[in-house]
């Protein structure tokens, strides 16, 4: 989206504020992530919410970059949004902190599209949270996620490489290395690999990895990253895709939907990245709907879940922001059947008809990958302690090179941003702490 509509929406939504507070059961507040919906839903939700109830609704629609900034509005300010997007750690730390209220699933004669397309990988995962007794089924839907891997130039990085997070480390890859500037996305790859012996001989699981917070367990991991760190070319939130592209980078601790995003644009330059998931383990991540315990229209909330839970919206979503679905439906698995690729047991994600589905194995890792995956908790109140191992990592001091990338990327960005205006591109940026 560009920035003359985020201005028109930001206005829209302030005149909405002013004009129709006073009756605040037919708005509908929604916080999400930037560039992380088909804007074009939003009217077609307004029209469709009064077919299926007769009563009126206009969606407020506000963005955030960064979860703990959409999570201090609710905690700390109270804010009355009615539905917001927040990632797997909030949602759980949302869970325990008495945050969030239950999604209503029964829409009388209009069809409970959450409960009958969500993926059961997606609902067991969900399932793992840590929420004092509540299934966190009923108060979160999957809206989208991913994994954590290497992405990686096939031009100057070997496949065997590539096929192990010791490569952080490996100094004839030094300063064409990105990180992204996530404390926990690391220290959760980095403590896997640390133990992968101890996970080969059952001594601990990578499940139980994910729940050790302790001074051992940061010690380790920052051991590790301050022998990456004369190696990286730059601590990032969005422009390590951008650098990989241009060859700037050959390596980047990324996300799935970045990886899919540069190595499309990647080919288009006659650059070839691939996408690796490491063998001694790896994280996946979650987005989700939640209705927010100070929400004033929990109605039109629960309605605006069911809705984007419908196989079309699902893939116009999905085609808008690059992302991967958490619906497991059938027609959303038939949309992105791609030919080009081999066969992959998705099984896990869509039932057992999907047993040798070809589409693209970044987005749907094939079982035997997601088999050896495990999925993040938030820290609590050893937050700071994992905030402040990351900060002595990373130092004061960036290197020249930094400074030098970080300004050709500001001005590249620029440019690109009227070049690509028009282009299908993964656009959102997960910003995790």
């Amino acid at each position: 989206m560009n920035n003359i509509k985020k201005v028109f929406l930001a206005l829209a939504a302030v005149m909405l504020l002013f004009g129709c507070s006073a009756d605040r059961e037919h708005l509908l507040k929604v916080y999400n992530w930037s560039d992380y919906l088909d804007l074009t839903l939003i009217e077609e939700f307004e029209q469709w919410y009064e077919e299926q109830t007769g009563e009126p609704v206009k969606v407020i629609y506000q963005t955030f970059d960064v979860n703990e900034t959409m999570l201090s509005k609710i905690e700390k300010g109270h804010e009355d949004f009615d539905v917001v997007c927040p990632s797997d750690y909030i949602i759980e730390r949302m869970l325990q902190g008495d945050m969030l209220l239950p999604i209503a699933k029964d829409f009388g004669d209009t069809p409970n599209y959450i409960d009958d397309n969500l993926s059961p990988y997606i609902r067991d995962c969900f399932g793992k949270f840590r929420t004092d007794g509540k299934d966190a089924n009923e108060y979160a839907v999957g809206y989208m996620w991913g994994t954590t891997g290497i992405l990686y130039n096939a031009k100057y990085v070997s496949d065997e490489d590539a096929s192990t997070w010791d490569i952080l480390r490996n100094p004839k890859y030094a300063d064409k290395i990105f990180i992204k500037d996530s404390a926990r996305d690391v220290f959760s790859q980095i403590i896997l690999f640390l133990h992968r012996d101890d996970i080969v001989s059952g001594k601990v699981t990578m499940d139980e990895l994910m729940l050790d917070s302790s001074d051992a367990a940061l010690s380790e991991v920052e051991g590790f990253m301050k022998q990456v760190k004369p190696l990286v070319a730059g601590w990032e939130a969005d422009f390590g895709k951008d650098q990989m592209v241009q060859e700037r980078g050959w390596i980047s601790l990324n996300w799935s939907g970045d990886g899919v995003w540069a190595m499309e644009e990647a080919a288009e330059a006659g650059v070839e990245l691939r996408y690796a998931l490491p063998k001694e383990g790896f994280t996946v991540w979650f987005d989700g709907w939640v209705i927010p315990k100070y929400a004033q229209n929990t109605k039109a909330a629960s309605y605006w879940i069911n809705f984007m839970s419908r196989p079309d919206n699902v893939i116009r979503n999905v085609e808008e922001t690059g992302y991967v679905s958490a619906s497991g439906a059938a027609e959303v698995m038939e949309a992105f059947i791609d030919e080009e690729y081999e066969p992959l047991d998705l099984t896990y994600f869509f039932g057992p008809q999907a047993d040798s589905i070809r589409t693209n194995p970044v987005l749907y890792p094939d079982r035997s990958d997601i088999e050896n995956s495990t999925m993040e908790h938030d820290w609590g109140e050893r937050t700071p302690e994992l905030i402040a191992m990351w900060s002595r990592v990373k130092g004061e001091n960036a290197n020249t090179q930094t400074y030098i990338i970080i300004s050709v990327v500001l001005v590249a960005l620029i440019a690109a941003a009227v070049a690509r205006k028009s282009k299908k591109k993964s656009k959102h940026s997960r910003r995790r702490k």
